[in-house]
């Protein structure tokens, strides 16, 4: 269930954060997918072409707004924070109207479906819409 707070949703987040730092690779992308697949869903809440002004993770979870795109945003944050060294190379790409986050050079795709982190669709490449790992670390600094 969704937290219905901001501190709430903060320390959901941390424990996140926390079980993910402890779990193997496909098992802590796993968990980052469906945790960020319980946020409240609209459509059309950020956009490629205001990438410059996107919230920060914590300005994310306070705003508490979440389309495909915020939601893949929020991924992505989960994931650089964690700063594992088996996960690094994180891709948040527009792929057929999808916000896909492309791990390991796409031997996962998070942010497709709730349940689902392997490689499952045919042809995802990193479209000329898309936000590197390291982007988003320039970003966080």
């Amino acid at each position: 269930m969704w937290a219905h707070t901001f501190p709430e949703r903060l320390t959901a987040w941390a424990q996140l954060r926390t079980q993910a730092a402890a779990l193997p690779p496909a098992q802590a992308l796993a968990a980052i997918n469906s945790w960020w697949f319980q946020t409240p869903w609209r459509p059309y809440h950020l956009h490629w072409d205001d990438v410059k002004t996107w919230p920060d993770p914590w300005q994310l979870l306070d705003d508490n707004v979440y389309c495909g795109l915020a939601r893949g945003l929020g991924i992505m944050y989960t994931i650089t924070i964690l700063d594992r060294p088996d996960i690094q190379d994180a891709v948040l790409t527009e792929s057929g109207g999808d916000n896909l986050v492309l791990v390991d050079k796409s031997k996962y795709i998070l942010n497709w479906d709730a349940d689902t982190v392997v490689n499952t669709i045919p042809d995802v490449t990193i479209s000329r819409r898309h936000v590197s790992q390291d982007k988003i670390k320039q970003q966080l600094r």
